[in-house]
């Protein structure tokens, strides 16, 4: 996916990289660092065979996880938990076609822009989809995740 592809970004931005599929605890242990364009991007240690590859440099997730709590009308801010640990959402309410799947107990994905990785990590939303119907998609998260980045230069 190429630059004019990608989701826009909040303000009609394009963002500049692909999302790339990652779990809660790789942002946790990630450490911030200055990106090519000057913009901050976190260094992310690889999932699985390919962990002993150079990190990823990451500003644009995408990710899964269970919603364990949704707070906010106007500004909605979403917990969500994957196998590795829990993450935050925010401006989940902005999203099209996003507040229907913002239910406790939804398995959803989330496409959208790094903010921050400590405490916790938190992602604004560009894209949401509720995967529950689908039993698959959670039980293969962890082996899509580690795929994509053993493929990722």
């Amino acid at each position: 996916m190429n630059a004019s592809r990608s989701p826009a970004a909040p303000g009609g931005a394009l963002f500049q990289t692909p999302p790339v599929k990652v779990l809660a605890s790789q942002l946790r242990e990630s450490q911030v660092c200055l990106g090519p364009s000057g913009k901050n991007v976190f260094s992310v240690k690889r999932q699985g065979s390919a962990s002993s590859a150079p990190p990823l440099a990451v500003s644009v997730v995408w990710m899964q996880g269970t919603v364990l709590e949704v707070t906010g009308d106007q500004n909605t801010t979403v917990q969500l938990l994957d196998e590795t640990g829990t993450f935050i959402v925010t401006g989940a309410s902005s999203v099209p076609r996003g507040r229907p799947c913002l239910h406790r107990g939804k398995y959803v994905m989330v496409m959208g822009s790094l903010q921050s990785c400590t405490p916790e990590p938190v992602v604004r939303a560009v894209k949401m989809a509720d995967l529950s119907e689908n039993p698959l998609h959670q039980s293969s998260w962890r082996l899509e995740v580690e795929d994509l980045q053993q493929t990722l230069p």
